[in-house]
């Protein structure tokens, strides 16, 4: 079964402007999947309609066998872990302990239960320390893994990260990779940082004017300076692709 599949996804917003015109996608389970565009692509478009934020105009989106429907949408939040670009979107509670319990609390968990889910989220990000601090308190590349951890403890199907490695420092972008690297889930990362993109996902998308317009392999289409330029994708100064590893 596949973790996402989209077919012929349209949707305008209510002042009439298209975002996007027919997107038509499948993300196998267990893929790590980047999708690249530029600015006003339909990227955050496409997103929120991957757990019913928004309705589509046209076409349909389904996770893991359960279609996006209004009937669905607990069941379908529970199964797409969102992750803001912005942790401080994400954690408002007293301490991290409580911000990574708020979700499987609010599904009915309880006691034991509770607590095992969040401790494992927390195991899964290297922040168990933590558990019992201010988010406030802690770095940036911090408060990220621990967003990520609150979407992780409510075992999700698949995990959308909306530009990941934005602000971290090289560090914590490393400490980052090599946790999404480690966990056994589908990932589709929103980015406009294709180096992380080549580090991370072997597959990307790159959707642009509200379509899909290239689909494969994420080394090839970063090694292609035409298909970049068209989409206002830019690798940065003096990057250059590295050359795939010679089979031992």
């Amino acid at each position: 079964m596949n973790s996402l599949e989209v077919s012929r996804l349209a949707y305008a917003y209510p002042d009439g402007t298209q975002a996007l015109f027919g997107v038509d996608l499948t993300i196998g389970r267990g893929e790590r999947v980047a999708l690249l565009g530029p600015n006003g692509a339909g990227k955050t478009t496409l997103v929120m309609h991957l757990n019913g934020i928004l309705t589509p105009g046209h076409g349909t989106v389904t996770v893991a066998g359960t279609p996006v429907r209004k009937d669905t949408l607990k069941e379908v939040r529970r199964r797409v872990g969102l992750v803001f670009q912005d942790p401080d979107d994400q954690l408002f509670m007293p301490t991290v302990r409580d911000d990574v319990a708020f979700g499987p609390a609010n599904m009915g968990l309880t006691g034991e239960e509770l607590e095992r889910a969040v401790k494992g989220a927390l195991e899964r990000v290297g922040m168990l320390e933590a558990a019992d601090r201010p988010p406030h308190h802690l770095s940036f590349g911090q408060r990220r893994r621990v967003a990520v951890a609150t979407v992780l403890a409510m075992e999700p199907e698949i995990l959308v990260l909306d530009e990941p490695s934005s602000n971290l420092d090289p560090a914590a972008r490393r400490e980052l990779a090599e946790i999404l690297r480690s966990l056994d889930v589908t990932v589709l990362m929103v980015t406009h940082d294709l180096p992380y993109a080549l580090e991370l996902c072997e597959r990307s998308l790159i959707l642009s004017d509200g379509v899909i317009a290239a689909d494969g392999p994420t080394r090839e289409l970063l090694a292609d300076p035409e298909l970049l330029a068209a989409h206002r994708l830019e690798l940065p100064y003096g990057f250059a692709i590295p050359a795939p590893a010679e089979p031992a």
